[in-house]
């Protein structure tokens, strides 16, 4: 029990080892039972999610309006033309299985949008860019630094695939990166419970994500996602349970 713990991160602290640039401050609050895996909002609504459910709040008043649950081990949650798309596995158990599961507010479900076959680990986070879905997949302890990011194509057929930087894998304390978002022409990935965000950049040739800079923040790592209503970004504090907004 207390290894399993660890691992999903209740007990775990710390912080980076890097030297961290000034990058963004808490400026608001939601606490929600749900919010130890992720978050995300858009202009009216917030959703906090945890490993078996995806919870969805009034922006305004912090009700909760609807939740749906069923699932084993949900991660990051990406907002998409209205409908939440959260990395989902089968995490820790082997040989892992990985899921695209999405939830519509409209019918309040939660179903599986994509499964991978063979997965090349346990999918902790995925955005899309308009064109490309891009899947980060976990390995943990002593294999931390097989974790890849995957872009695939149409039909989810694979196109390429990049490792971590050194420097990165081994800040990660073991872990891995547990959440991801595009900000311009770089991405901000977290931490698993270091209150961290590194900006890596997709190398034009190579298959080595580069660290660009590394950032503070005031989420102690997991799922984060992009507030369209602020500009700034949204997240979790899973020890105090509370979906976490952010500005520079």
């Amino acid at each position: 029990m207390f290894a399993l713990l660890l691992l999903t991160g209740f007990l775990a602290d710390g912080e980076s080892k890097l030297t961290l640039k000034p990058g963004w401050k808490a400026t608001g609050e939601l606490s929600s039972e749900h919010a130890t895996q992720a978050a995300a909002a858009d202009e009216k609504r917030v959703f906090a999610v945890s490993s078996t459910t995806v919870a969805m709040y009034d922006r305004a008043s912090g009700k909760l309006l609807a939740s749906a649950g069923g699932a084993t081990h949900l991660n990051s949650a990406f907002l998409l033309d209205g409908k939440v798309y959260c990395a989902h596995s089968n995490y820790p158990k082997k040989p892992e299985t990985s899921e695209i599961r999405v939830y519509d507010p409209a019918t309040n479900k939660l179903t599986v949008f994509h499964d991978f076959k063979d997965p090349p680990g346990s999918l902790v986070w995925n955005i899309h860019d308009g064109k490309h879905w891009w899947c980060c997949f976990a390995h943990y302890g002593a294999d931390a630094a097989k974790t890849v990011l995957v872009r695939f194509g149409d039909g989810f057929k694979e196109e390429q695939r990049w490792t971590f930087p050194k420097v990165v894998v081994d800040d990660w304390d073991k872990m891995s990166a547990s959440g991801g978002i595009w900000d311009g022409d770089t991405l901000l990935v977290t931490h698993h419970h270091y209150k961290v965000l590194y900006r890596l950049k997709v190398p034009k040739d190579g298959k080595e994500l580069e660290l660009v800079e590394s950032l503070t923040c005031p989420f102690p790592g997991q799922g984060i996602a992009t507030d369209p209503k602020t500009g700034g970004l949204v997240g979790i504090d899973r020890p105090t349970k509370k979906v976490v907004f952010a500005g520079k």
